[in-house]
């Protein structure tokens, strides 16, 4: 099967999340199929609502720099699947990602047969079993595992890791992970294992002890990112300086959280036992497009995924930061399984323009849907990224967001970079 047809094939099984399948036995006889290749070298397994892939990123660029062999597994994708594995650093290839997925679906057409599995695995599952095997075919030192949603039913959570992350935890996906914060971070804490050491970003009063229970009922020892204390912090449009224990940080990704970030894969890193100086080139060289990524200068033109509350109000506190007192436009699209009242109400305020428009998805919510928020007198609406960026570029503004949606963000660096993360 060439890359196209296992793309195809992928989306056929149905969007990831909508058609998500809670539970682990699945994965873990596909994984058995397979040889369990996830029993095969170290693993840093990450969880957490926003942070994850910034801090994944950051985590598996330190490793590289230190000279092992890595893996890297995040999600979602920005322009093709083939960026969710990563190899040293490098999406593996189309030939490659279609190799793996012919054989996952092979082992899961053969389970099937026999009724060992109730139905084939989900998109996720598929995706992470191919990021198993590749990981093991090229004997990795080091793979660096992004949770897909929640933790403890999560298909990445049948590693047994050498260190596990948790990344700040706030409101997202609360259809499948809960309507509070107690049991959101309930399902992220489930990553947790017996003896295996983590390390917990700095967390909302009702999230720390929930964690700290859990950590104390498994038996794993915790370090906590904030008794590291950040010292002489600099902070400008395009990233931040500071000083944490011994290291000096310099963090080309931008936003006052990727501080944060980067303090917390800093200490996940000398978990790990990496030299300093292997930490400090490896966090800034990382690269982690469409967060607050700026893709031109005149005009300028900043992409965001800021699509749940936690993201909008890093955003909304860049904004605030930075462009405090100058015109602003915000082109907007969202998911409707997002809380996009409660985006737009962080957001929009901050900007002269907004204007609404939407990816090309099925679970889009609509430019004109998105005008009935209200609440901004220079609301404009665009059928797409498309006409949403003629119609900014009629009037340049000092700097143009694209935010509300990964899949937005996506599009519209397709248009602007010409895609390839």
């Amino acid at each position: 099967m060439n890359y196209p047809d296992s793309v195809q094939f992928l989306y056929a099984l149905g969007n990831e999340i909508k058609t998500a399948k809670f539970g682990l036995q699945r994965i873990r006889a596909v994984a058995g199929a397979l040889g369990n290749p996830h029993e095969r070298g170290r693993y840093v397994h990450v969880a957490g609502t926003n942070g994850k892939g910034s801090v994944c990123a950051m985590i598996e660029s330190a490793l590289r720099t230190a000279g092992g062999r890595t893996g890297l597994f995040t999600s979602p994708h920005l322009s093709e699947p083939v960026e969710r594995i990563r190899l040293d650093g490098q999406s593996v290839t189309a030939a490659r990602f279609a190799a793996a997925f012919e054989r996952v679906h092979a082992a899961v057409e053969k389970l099937l047969e026999e009724g060992a599995i109730d139905l084939h695995a989900t998109y996720f599952e598929t995706v992470t079993a191919m990021a198993f095997a590749i990981f093991a075919e090229e004997a990795v030192d080091t793979a660096v595992l992004e949770v897909g949603l929640g933790g403890r039913l999560d298909a990445t959570n049948i590693v047994r890791p050498e260190l596990c992350v948790i990344t700040p935890i706030d409101f997202d996906h609360e259809a499948w992970l809960g309507r509070s914060l107690e049991s959101i971070a309930g399902e992220k804490a489930g990553i947790l294992k017996a003896g295996v050491p983590a390390v917990f970003a700095r967390q909302r009063p009702e999230v720390a002890p929930i964690l700290n229970a859990r950590a104390r009922e498994v038996g794993a020892p915790v370090t906590r990112a904030e008794d590291w204390p950040i010292c002489h912090l600099e902070l400008d449009t395009r990233g931040s300086r500071f000083e944490l224990g011994p290291l000096r940080i310099e963090c080309p990704l931008a936003g006052e959280h990727q501080v944060e970030n980067a303090a917390t894969a800093a200490v996940a890193a000398m978990q790990l036992g990496l030299p300093g100086h292997a930490i400090e080139r490896g966090i800034a060289s990382v690269r982690w497009p469409g967060r607050l990524e700026r893709v031109c200068e005149d005009p300028e033109i900043i992409l965001d995924g800021a699509h749940n509350p936690a993201g909008a109000r890093s955003l909304a506190a860049y904004i605030r930061r930075f462009y405090a007192g100058r015109p602003v436009r915000l082109i907007f699209g969202a998911m409707r399984d997002k809380a996009v009242a409660e985006i737009g109400g962080i957001l929009f305020p901050h900007a002269q323009e907004v204007i609404l428009t939407a990816p090309r998805q099925a679970r889009a919510v609509s430019p004109e849907a998105l005008r009935e928020l209200g609440g901004h007198a220079g609301l404009k609406v665009a059928a797409s990224i498309e006409d949403a960026l003629a119609l900014a570029l009629t009037a340049p503004a000092p700097v143009t967001f694209i935010t509300g949606s990964l899949f937005l963000v996506a599009e519209a660096r397709a248009i602007l970079v010409g895609g390839g993360a």
